[in-house]
């Protein structure tokens, strides 16, 4: 375990101690932090407490950081639809409703379970939680994801991501008309102060840049493509959000009053990327899943 102290400040008087320790550990969700004072991992002044307790000046608040026990991922015979592969990499299309990688509560059934069974070799930068995941999607989002084989294609990779190199167009509907046919967001995203289980657009976060432009219209909806600069936490969902627009389906980001699609209605449709060894540009295109234009012919009968 690792040990931690804070010296509360006057800026944080009566703040819940839950909160403080939130701030401090922007990576950490609120819920995690309240198990942490729940299984006495937390004190002031040596002293347990109630995640409400407010701080006073000087309160030293420590706390300890439990040593998370690694998942056993175990190969999953799950059908992939593999759309390339080679002895480095391959791209997969990921279906709706699949998470990427396993976690406290997704242990099995995930993307990394199945690629497990089809291969045995995969990069191992990520640890064995995550091998060859060079970047996610949500569970809730399908499209196309690229894995690697080895640690040295996994490298290249990440650094085309990095270097806004890789290409990433998603194709999406939304609630509103964009009156415009283009657009580009370019708004920071980090957590949302306000509730720690959501991104937000918030001044002191990452750097994330979204374009987007109008396939069509319809009253009250429209049909988009956006193209991604950056790779942030949510960001199409968070971006279209910001501007008013928020995705069709979308629990987390999207109006009460939405379409049931079970979840938002967003996918990955075309993805480009340098291969690291053969240096050729390679891109794929998958179209979107049956329900995605179920919904837009719902749309269409509508009005």
């Amino acid at each position: 375990m690792s040990s931690y102290q804070h010296i509360v400040t006057e800026e944080q008087v009566k703040t819940r101690v839950d909160k403080i320790l939130s701030d401090i550990n922007p990576d950490i969700s609120r819920s995690q932090i309240q198990s942490w004072i729940t299984d006495n991992h937390v004190t002031v002044n040596n002293e347990p407490v109630k995640a409400n307790y407010k701080c006073q000046v000087g309160d030293e608040i420590g706390w300890t950081i439990p040593e998370v026990k690694p998942l056993q991922v175990i190969a999953e015979n799950i059908p992939l639809e593999i759309v390339y592969e080679d002895s480095d990499l391959l791209v997969v299309n990921k279906p709706k409703g699949m998470v990427v990688h396993p976690s406290a509560g997704h242990r099995s059934g995930t993307l990394v379970n199945a690629l497990l069974y089809h291969c045995n070799d995969l990069s191992g930068i990520n640890g064995v939680e995550r091998p060859g995941i060079v970047h996610r999607i949500d569970k809730d989002t399908s499209g196309l994801l690229v894995v690697a084989k080895n640690d040295y294609t996994h490298i290249h990779l990440s650094e085309q991501l990095s270097s806004k190199e890789i290409m990433r167009k998603y194709e999406a509907i939304v609630h509103g008309e964009i009156p415009h046919k283009t657009g580009m967001i370019d708004a920071p995203i980090g957590r949302d102060p306000k509730d720690r289980q959501k991104m937000g657009v918030v001044d002191n976060g990452k750097p994330a840049v979204t374009h987007f432009r109008v396939l069509e219209n319809y009253p009250d909806y429209t049909h988009i493509e956006c193209r991604l600069e950056t790779g942030r936490t949510h960001q199409i969902r968070v971006h279209m959000r910001y501007i008013g627009y928020p995705l069709v389906g979308d629990p987390k980001y999207g109006p009460r009053k939405t379409l049931d699609t079970n979840g938002q209605s967003l996918h990955a449709k075309v993805l480009g990327f340098t291969h690291p060894k053969k240096k050729e540009w390679m891109e794929f295109e998958r179209e979107a899943p049956a329900y995605f234009y179920e919904t837009l012919e719902y749309i269409k009968k509508s009005y």
